[in-house]
């Protein structure tokens, strides 16, 4: 199967996350929220095209937004690839993790 980066999780698990809400601004919040890490609009447009390309997701353009003025939004989803490949990318994560005793906070193993 196919391994994912971390960041690239990250973005599929936001959108896991917010469901039929997983639109650019709102994906970047919810991993600033969940990480701390700050998210350019740039880095996460640019990981959305590439998971796309890949098939491990597909996005819709919504309607406007029904006030004046509003915006079309682009929704994302998971494809059945992308369920997949998220769940062997995290399993792989897993195994490499198990038996280990990581203390974060000491910086010891």
């Amino acid at each position: 199967g196919a391994f994912l980066g971390e960041f690239e999780q990250m973005v599929l698990l936001a959108v896991v996350r917010l469901a039929d809400a997983a639109y650019g601004a709102r994906i970047r919040q919810v991993i600033e929220g969940r990480t701390g890490r700050v998210v350019t609009i740039g880095a996460l447009y640019a990981a959305l095209e590439r998971l796309e390309r890949k098939k491990l997701l597909r996005s819709i353009e919504t309607g406007p937004e029904p006030i004046r003025g509003g915006r079309t939004k682009r929704v994302y989803t998971l494809t059945s690839v992308g369920i997949r490949t998220l769940g062997h990318s995290q399993a792989m994560m897993q195994k490499m993790a198990d038996g280990l005793a990581l203390d974060s906070e000491a910086g010891t193993i």
